[in-house]
């Protein structure tokens, strides 16, 4: 009984160093992965669209293999996230950073999609590299950025800006937030936003 109490043990500690060690080689293989931008100019496009108005209506493939049609979640807020590119350090930090808030978005019943202009492939690849991402990424790749152009967001170097914008329950446009691109958008900012949507 003592041998297989030792077995066992012996088996648990070997599986918990196995899974660990793992998580340990994952995260560092995101981080030897990213590729550093450098510093970018903070915003690089000129808005389209402004609180008020009816939020441009899109169908985007996601990663899930699913279409998402903004005009098919009217009665439900919608947060809409754009990033300038997959595998690039503010962004591999923004979305996981989602992870700790889900409960703000269930409790006022809003929808977060993510937007890239990235392909599916690659939105693939980098979202199971991050993990735990539980919303709809949706991939703006072709035609190349056409969402992100349609809200004024597109940037002169086909990557989109570092933006959030919030649309109510009847597809309005309650706020934008265009953040320099190089920082992430505060949490608090959202969390503010998704209450005065309630």
């Amino acid at each position: 009984m003592r041998l297989f109490d030792r077995r066992a043990s012996l088996t648990a500690v070997l599986l918990l160093l196995l899974f660990f060690g793992n998580a340990a080689a994952v995260e560092n293989g995101l981080r030897d992965a990213l590729y550093d931008t450098g510093q970018l100019k903070p915003v690089d496009s000129t808005l389209k669209v402004a609180p008020g108005q009816a939020a441009p209506d899109f169908t985007l493939p996601a990663i899930s293999g699913k279409e998402v049609t903004l005009s098919s979640l009217r009665g439900r807020n919608v947060v809409i996230s754009f990033v300038p590119a997959a595998w690039t350090p503010v962004c591999s930090d923004q979305w996981p950073g989602y992870g700790i808030s889900r409960h703000f978005f269930d409790d006022n019943e809003a929808v977060l999609l993510g937007i890239t202009v990235d392909n599916i492939p690659t939105l693939h690849a980098w979202v199971i590299q991050m993990g735990n991402i539980w919303f709809e990424v949706l991939s703006d790749f072709w035609p190349h950025g056409e969402v992100a152009s349609a809200y004024g967001l597109l940037r002169t170097d086909g990557t989109s800006e570092r933006a959030l914008v919030f649309i109510d329950r009847q597809g309005i446009i309650s706020d934008i937030y265009v953040s320099d691109i190089n920082v992430r958008p505060p949490l608090e900012y959202i969390v503010t936003q998704l209450r005065s949507m309630k």
